[in-house]
C-alpha cells in the first residue's frame, strides 16, 4: 500500500504557492496529480516545470465537474506540433 497526501487549494495564488512548495521540497515526491482547472491556474510555471524533465512528474486529470472544453495539456500541444494524430 502507498499513501497519497492531498492538498486542497483556494484560488490561483494558493495553487501557485502550493505548487512551488511541493516542487521545491527535498522530499521524494515523484508524481503530482493536478486537476485541469488547477493546471490552468499555474499557467506557464507548470509548462516550464514539465519541460524541465524534473520530478515530480505532473499528471493532469479532469475535475469532478468534467473535462474543461478549452484545456490543452502539454502532451496534446506536443502531438499537434509534431503532427501526431491519435484516433
Amino acid at each position: 500500500m502507498i499513501g497519497v497526501d492531498g492538498v486542497a487549494v483556494a484560488g490561483a495564488d494558493d495553487a501557485l504557492s502550493t505548487f512551488r512548495r511541493v516542487t521545491g521540497a527535498s522530499e521524494e515526491c515523484r508524481m503530482l496529480i493536478l486537476s485541469e482547472d488547477i493546471a490552468d491556474m499555474l499557467g506557464t510555471e507548470l509548462i516550464d516545470w514539465q519541460l524541465s524533465g524534473r520530478y515530480p512528474l505532473v499528471v493532469e486529470i479532469p475535475p469532478l465537474s468534467g473535462s474543461l472544453p478549452d484545456h490543452v495539456q502539454l502532451v496534446d500541444a506536443v502531438r499537434q506540433a509534431i503532427g501526431i494524430k491519435i484516433q
